[in-house]
């Protein structure tokens, strides 16, 4: 035992264990045999390992902090450089174990370790705190250095909800990062990591470096914990000071959002889109990294998983802005195909077949987006939108209605875009959008009245449109629908259309509906 060691090393002078009594050169000592009995003891996770941890808790607790942060020059810093190979050791001891498949019992008993480890941090980090208010030298200061990093992986690997993690062992690991940033005189998490004033350079950069090593291809499974740990810390680092760290945060990002399984592609995909945010465009667009992105993201388009396309097209969507800012349309020829005109065409292909019911309503509650994107230009799509517009108003969606409503908001903004090219679907979209209204007025489902009240007054809104663009032709042929129609809601649709047109003046070009 160090203690033991400690103790049949003391000098005459110290005739008793106390605190305060341990010279500087028996700590150094003691804190070089626990070290090497961390790093020496790996394969045994028993009771020998938690016998250290209790050793080494008890030697911080009868170390004043004058004599753990005391003198100067090199027997200062292997002091401090222990501390911090210390803190590296013990958060790899409260790890959770690599998963692997058919094991149920991986995390067992890590909560327990992280509860030990927690509160030795916080005995450790009270000690740097005190030294810290009574300008014991300044040691402190390269104790914290060394320890900031270790500890704050340490902290956010047990403070947020995962398998491995206990109630009790969020709360330590909570206060452990609390305690943490008081000791850095930080306000907030932010802060701490890329600096708080110009004098301060943050620990981003030192975070990053600590996770490396964890984050390539060959290791970054065997840790189940560092990819949270550096995508929750990715997220903390916004515009501008994310831009520095590109380089190191953004091949991370592409590797996790490679993987086979899907909580990992949406993982990494989130990393990507927190990057395409907080990164300037001219920043993506040098060496190709915008069109990276694009094909990481584009690739992920196939696969069945509506969440996962969910997280794709949000992301893609903020790309499309940074990637057309290098197209540029001189008007002498036609305007080039974008990568917005790649991705639609390939999410109405899958549009058309799909059956199932979150894919339809993932891909519906985008597409108005892409139709907004593209304006005038999506007519060159017009043939694939119509058959899916069609397609999708004739299918029930449940309660909510979520598709049928999306779609009626894509068929608005199609009709508003390219008006022109409209009036020779007329009869097809026409007797889409009767049907629709024939089909909800007597739809003896649960939708709340509510839900079909909107689908309503959605379906007249294009009902109007479609009559603008055709000048009037849409209010003569519903014209006898009316006198024949003993439905109460269908006839009030139709009159709200024959009221909106009546005294309207057509003169082909210029409409308040239309942009």
């Amino acid at each position: 035992m160090e203690l033991e060691y400690v103790r049949e090393n003391r000098s005459p002078e110290e005739s008793s264990f106390s605190p305060g009594g341990l010279s500087s050169d028996s700590l150094t000592q003691a804190l070089s045999q626990i070290l090497h009995r961390l790093n020496h003891q790996e394969g045994r996770w028993g009771n020998s390992r938690d016998a250290v941890v209790q050793d080494l808790s008890a030697l911080i607790e009868v170390t004043e902090c004058d004599k753990l942060f005391e003198g100067s020059g090199t027997p200062m810093r292997r002091r401090t450089e222990m501390l911090g190979d210390v803190a590296k050791a013990l958060g790899k001891y409260a790890a959770p174990a690599k998963e692997e498949e058919g094991r149920t019992d991986g995390h067992s008993g890590v909560s327990v370790k992280a509860i030990e480890v927690g509160l030795f941090f916080l005995k450790l980090l009270g000690k740097v705190e005190t030294a810290k208010n009574f300008q014991v030298g300044p040691a402190w200061k390269t104790g914290l250095h060394q320890l900031a990093g270790p500890v704050y992986i340490f902290a956010i690997t047990h403070s947020l909800e995962q398998p491995w993690t206990s109630p009790r062992s969020q709360d330590i690991a909570r206060e452990v990062l609390s305690l943490l940033l008081q000791v850095s005189s930080c306000g907030s998490i932010a802060g701490f990591l890329y600096g708080e004033n110009e004098d301060d350079k943050g620990r981003f950069t030192l975070i990053m470096g600590l996770l490396k090593c964890d984050l390539n291809k060959e290791t970054w499974k065997d840790n189940p914990a560092t990819k949270h740990v550096f995508s929750w810390t990715l997220q903390q680092i916004t515009r501008p000071w994310l831009n520095p760290h590109l380089e190191r945060v953004l091949p991370p990002s592409l590797l996790i959002s490679d993987d086979y399984q899907p909580e990992n592609k949406l993982l990494g995909i989130g990393c990507l889109h927190h990057i395409v945010l907080n990164v300037p465009a001219a920043d993506l667009l040098q060496y190709n990294r915008a069109q990276v992105l694009y094909h990481a993201l584009f690739n992920h388009l196939y696969t069945p998983e509506h969440h996962l396309i969910q997280a794709v097209l949000l992301c893609l969507l903020d790309l499309f802005p940074i990637l057309e800012k290098a197209l540029q349309w001189k008007g002498e020829a036609a305007r080039p195909t974008t990568h917005c005109d790649e991705v639609l065409q390939l999410i109405l292909t899958h549009m058309e077949p799909e059956h199932r019911l979150p894919l339809r309503r993932t891909y519906a509650r985008h597409l108005p987006a892409f139709v907004k994107r593209l304006g005038i230009l999506t007519v060159r799509h017009m043939k694939r939108l119509e058959r899916v517009i069609i397609g999708y108003l004739e299918v029930y969606d449940g309660p909510e209605e979520e598709a049928r409503m999306k779609t009626l908001e894509t068929l608005k903004l199609l009709i508003q875009h390219t008006w022109p090219r409209v009036s020779c679907r007329l009869v097809v979209l026409l007797k889409a959008l009767l049907k629709l209204i024939c089909d909800v007025a007597r739809d003896p489902s649960l939708t709340p009245e509510l839900v079909k009240t909107a689908l309503l007054q959605e379906a007249t809104d294009c009902l109007i449109l479609l009559d603008h663009c055709s000048q009037g032709k849409v209010k003569g042929l519903l014209a006898k629908i009316p006198q024949s129609c003993e439905d109460g809601k269908v006839v009030n649709c139709i009159r709200k259309v024959q009221q909106a047109s009546e005294g309207t003046h057509y003169d082909g070009t210029k409409d308040l509906y239309f942009t």
